[in-house]
């Protein structure tokens, strides 16, 4: 089975899917603190109870991905698990 195939398993079932992804990434124009906040905390509240959030962040976290709220961390979040997993 393809990685392609097993990724879209657990993207099937998230919670995240649908009109409320945009949450997820920041927009296109700048984006104020309070603003960042509020979107990550919806984004986050949504991550809180999917199903296939433990799949999710270990994806973010195996390709490094650098943008957006994957299973519940934010980008910042996610770089201080992958250095306390390097040592």
């Amino acid at each position: 089975m393809s990685s392609q195939r097993v990724e879209g398993l657990w993207q099937d079932k998230a919670a995240c899917r649908g009109p409320q992804a945009r949450v997820f990434f920041p927009p296109s124009r700048l984006e104020r603190k309070d603003e960042r906040d509020d979107r990550e905390m919806h984004a986050k509240a949504i991550c809180a109870s999917c199903p296939v959030r433990r799949p999710c962040l270990d994806y973010a976290l195996e390709i490094r991905e650098p943008h957006g709220i994957w299973g519940g961390l934010n980008e910042l979040e996610r770089k201080a698990v992958i250095a306390s997993r390097a040592g």
